[in-house]
């Protein structure tokens, strides 16, 4: 899953403000205090957020309709998203988690709302339509979705019924999500003491394959050994979730995750990442082509996204742009730049599948704008926002998409995918031989002409 603070593939330019460009970054933070001209009470546009900038720290509110609750977390800032700031003219300010990353427009308020003092309980009545509040204003394209969050409210409510109990209330927003296939929508809740999750997006693939004996475990076992027995002699490396190899003329690289690339560090570390395209890099040096296999990656960080494809580029591009969803914003553009280590730029033949998400697909966003790179195989999963976490006092918490993600050409991307420039099935079947190693075969000898 993305989280908040993982893109960093932005210019820190908004299109259309150019003036921007020269307007650096300050910390949050001067000599322990938050700088003055910040503090205040702050309301972002997208994202559901009001912040109160504090002497000593942020206090970030979530808004969901006339609703207002102080984030439970113990944070001050638990999404990382109030590092640094800027101003942006008009009384607007800017904050980012990072130099490169999401900018976050905030409008300056005369005071915090009333309704974010308030500490009315937190029925399942107020649970309910804080989720139904907030996924009306900001999930992505609900009406092109078919998603009409009013009909599905006055269903949810009468589902709760008059007189509700916690069980009650997870049935409720049962029926307020039902039908939803996002890889970035969560629900989390207690009923009857006993700690309740629901995920709402999965790949067909994947939810066959946890009906099976062995689970999706036995599924990864399969994929892992048919790479392992596939004609590239792979090497598996970085914590296992880089596979590379050589056959011939022909690279391979697989990555199945983005991060979690050395189990003693933290998940978005660099080092053994860069290590293993160092050596990866130097092999594929004089190689006639590269498959690079992201069709069973389950995502990451996209800062590790873009360091990779960074390694395949020979120049700086513009691969699309990106802006929250509910309010009108001016789009972000997203590029890409070479990588200063050793990179290949010869042809790239990269391989997508359903099960390629989050940042695995602006992974391919990024790549599909190389001129050496062709997207192979079928189609991506459709979930390429950062997922927005929305914690309640309770002790319930729920997710969603916020952003929406446009392509060089300006096509949407959120809940569509990437559709390979050239279609190839991708089969995934476990039984051994007859899954992906039929799919790499089949690839290969598209490559070599056989």
């Amino acid at each position: 899953m993305k989280a908040l603070t993982s893109i960093a593939f932005l210019t820190g330019l908004a299109v259309g403000a150019p003036s921007l460009a020269a307007v650096s970054f300050n910390p949050v933070f001067e000599n322990a205090v938050v700088a003055k001209p910040l503090q205040g009470v702050w309301r972002s546009r997208g994202y559901g957020w009001i912040v109160r900038f504090e002497a000593a720290g942020p206090v970030l509110y979530h808004v969901a309709g006339e609703d207002c609750w102080r984030d439970p977390r113990s944070e001050a800032d638990p999404d990382g998203v109030f590092k640094l700031w800027r101003q942006a003219g008009g009384g607007v300010v800017e904050t980012a988690g990072d130099p490169d990353g999401t900018l976050y427009r905030f409008d300056r308020l005369k005071a915090l709302p009333a309704a974010c003092l308030a500490n009315a309980p937190w029925t399942p009545q107020r649970t309910l339509s804080a989720v139904a509040d907030t996924f009306a204003a900001y999930y992505p394209l609900s009406a092109e979705r078919g998603l009409d969050w009013s009909v599905r409210r006055r269903e949810a409510i009468a589902a709760l019924g008059g007189s509700p109990t916690d069980a009650d209330l997870w049935k409720a927003l049962g029926v307020l999500l039902r039908g939803i296939d996002d890889a970035h929508v969560e629900l989390d809740g207690v009923v009857d003491g006993q700690p309740r999750s629901r995920r709402f997006g999965e790949a067909k693939v994947l939810l066959q394959a946890q009906g099976r004996p062995g689970g999706e475990a036995a599924w990864g076992r399969v994929w892992r050994d048919d790479v392992l027995a596939a004609p590239f002699k792979a090497r598996r490396v970085a914590n296992g979730r880089i596979f590379w190899g050589r056959e011939g003329e022909v690279g391979y690289l697989a990555v199945v995750t983005m991060g979690g690339f050395d189990a003693e560090a933290g998940d978005d570390d660099m080092v053994a990442l860069d290590a293993t395209l160092d050596e990866a890099m130097a092999a594929f040096a004089d190689a006639k082509a590269v498959i690079v296999d992201v069709s069973n990656n389950r995502g990451g960080y996209d800062l590790v996204s873009r360091r990779i494809a960074g390694r395949f580029a020979d120049a700086r591009h513009v691969v699309g742009s990106k802006r929250p969803a509910g309010v009108m914003a001016v789009p972000q553009p997203l590029t890409i730049e070479p990588a200063p280590g050793p990179r290949y730029l010869g042809p790239v033949w990269l391989l997508t599948g359903p099960i390629t998400v989050s940042a695995g697909e602006t992974f391919v966003l990024m790549m599909r704008s190389l001129p050496n790179v062709r997207q192979v195989g079928t189609r991506t999963r459709g979930a390429l926002s950062d997922q927005l976490p929305k914690p309640l006092p309770n002790g319930w918490a729920f997710a969603l998409p916020a952003e929406l993600y446009r392509d060089s050409s300006g096509a949407e991307l959120e809940g569509r995918g990437l559709t390979p420039q050239m279609p190839l099935p991708v089969s995934a079947s476990d039984a051994p031989g007859g899954g992906h190693a039929e799919t790499l075969n089949r690839l290969l000898a598209l490559i070599q002409g056989r």
